[in-house]
């Protein structure tokens, strides 16, 4: 198994696992920006190999980024299916090549998640995980139902709550959580339970209540993007469900159990560095924090996506004479280019700041 940290290792992993791909590669997508990612799949489909994605049908505020990108995909001779809308939203992520290699996220395929955000990802080659992933893959393709046939891969709204209540309820000396939003009653009242038990339980991230026992941190100096619990120095749960009810009970989320004590080694010092550098405990654990509006958070967002941005002018070039080479007759209004530019500029940007906005500010979910 590999350890994938955020922000720190980027995408070099997942690319390499692309490009080595001599069969098939099954990808599921919720948020994507990421063109070192399109291109290796679109050069892998130029190789001959089968590249399958499983596309979100919706996420807040992204819905026209994500048909965008299915169009491209199908362009590029990449096979697309939407996901079903059964659920209120699928949210997992995860890749398989060859159908012997599974890469479990908890981050997007996006810039903020990968660049800004503490997260985790697992690349591993565990015959029943990889099974598991791919059976998974292929049911929700098909939108066919799928059974859970592990206890250690956790798939909401099916198993996940039941093993991640196994999981905390096993713990003996410790619990080590990173969780954005801890919301869960039951869930709540089992970390309570393991505190009066003796348990040390120290959470980075947020509990949407008054609890005892709990020791909770906010994470200084970049977002917090991941769902991650390590038990007893042991155990560890990485994935994309946080300990809230939607996540668990009405959403398609994907994670894994798993014992390593490298990797989980290796996570600890990740969250012993991030605990040292975290604000003090919170008096108040389910108060919101001060200062933490939506516009301070649009700024710093903007900021952020106004550095990452690349360059206009050659892309704009390399797009003229693309087009221009099509037709050597064709005409080019200047005044009605620089609108059209500047509207998909606006409205992308927007999409990505509203996206964000939503989820530091814990919106409340769309309908189905």
């Amino acid at each position: 198994m590999k350890l994938l940290i955020q922000p720190g290792d980027g995408l070099g992993s997942l690319v390499k696992a692309i490009e080595r791909a001599r069969k098939s590669v099954e990808i599921v997508i919720f948020r994507f920006d990421r063109i070192e990612i399109e291109r290796a799949l679109e050069h892998a489909v130029k190789r001959g190999v089968f590249v399958h994605a499983l596309i979100a049908y919706t996420n807040r505020g992204g819905e026209k980024n994500l048909r965008r990108l299915e169009m491209r995909f199908l362009a590029a001779g990449i096979t697309v299916a939407r996901t079903s809308n059964d659920l209120v939203r699928y949210h997992g992520k995860m890749m398989v090549i060859d159908g012997k290699q599974l890469y479990l996220l908890a981050f997007n395929l996006t810039r903020l998640d990968i660049d800004h955000s503490r997260s985790f990802g697992i690349a591993t080659t565990n015959r029943q995980l990889v099974q598991e992933a791919t059976k998974l893959f292929e049911k929700d393709t098909k939108r066919q139902p799928y059974t859970p046939g592990s206890a250690r891969f956790l798939v909401s709204p099916l198993n996940a709550r039941k093993q991640l209540t196994a999981f905390i309820q096993g713990a003996k000396k410790e619990l080590l959580i990173y969780d954005m939003k801890i919301a869960d009653r039951a869930m709540t009242r089992l970390l309570e339970e393991r505190a009066e038990a003796g348990v040390e339980v120290r959470i980075i991230g947020k509990v949407t209540r008054k609890t005892k026992g709990l020791t909770v941190r906010k994470l200084n100096g970049m977002r917090l993007h991941t769902r991650t619990i390590v038990r007893d120095q042991r155990q560890i749960f990485i994935g994309s469900q946080s300990l809230r009810e939607l996540e668990l009970d009405a959403r398609r989320e994907i994670g894994i159990i798993f014992p390593n004590r490298r990797i989980v080694a290796s996570v600890m010092k990740v969250f012993d560095a991030d605990w040292r550098s975290a604000a003090a405990p919170r008096k108040e654990p389910g108060a919101d924090l001060p200062n933490n509006t939506a516009a301070s958070t649009a700024k710093k967002v903007a900021k952020s996506i106004a550095r990452e941005l690349p360059p206009v002018g050659p892309v704009m070039e390399k797009v003229m004479k693309e087009v221009a080479s099509g037709d050597s007759e064709i005409e080019i209004d200047k005044n009605e280019l620089q609108s059209a530019v500047r509207d998909a500029v606006r409205d992308s940007v927007k999409e990505a700041v509203q996206e964000v906005i939503a989820e530091v500010t814990n919106g409340k979910e769309p309908g189905k």
